[in-house]
């Protein structure tokens, strides 16, 4: 009986511990498209191959990537913010100004944007990767 008392308990606590978990799904890409059309010349390349990166870590989770969407669920964050595309597109556009000098102000675009990701799941450790590539034009008047 008292076997059965402590299976029960654990698994009262595991499903407890799962709810209290964190979450973390990927981007939403339908309410943020923005079609550019490059058929006239007002517009040049600035920067090929510009890219950026973000990654968090956790425990007790899984992490699952598909296409352009990476999920992970876990019991707790341990490194990392979790908002892995913002991060991404923020170093994205830091590696550009550091480059270019800054964007603020100019007619700029990405175009060709890549998402990379890459996950590694182990028994008790979980980690999402992100990286983000594309090239930027500015259009002329």
């Amino acid at each position: 009986m008292k076997l059965k008392n402590f299976i029960v308990l654990c698994a009262i606590t595991a499903l407890s511990l799962a709810a209290m978990g964190c979450c973390s799904a990927g981007m939403f890409t339908a309410g943020n498209l923005t079609e550019v059309q490059l058929q006239k010349g007002n517009y040049k390349i600035v920067a090929r191959g510009v890219s950026g990166e973000s990654s968090a870590a956790y425990v007790f989770g899984f992490s699952m990537s598909m296409g352009t969407v990476t999920n992970t669920i876990a019991l707790a964050r341990v490194d990392g913010t979790g908002m892995l595309y913002k991060e991404a597109l923020d170093g994205l556009w830091k590696n550009y100004e550091a480059a270019h000098g800054s964007a603020e102000g100019k007619k700029l675009a990405l175009v060709n944007l890549h998402y990379d990701s890459d996950v590694l799941n182990l028994f008790v450790y979980t980690k999402a990767k992100i990286m983000v590539r594309a090239d930027v034009v500015e259009f002329s008047e």
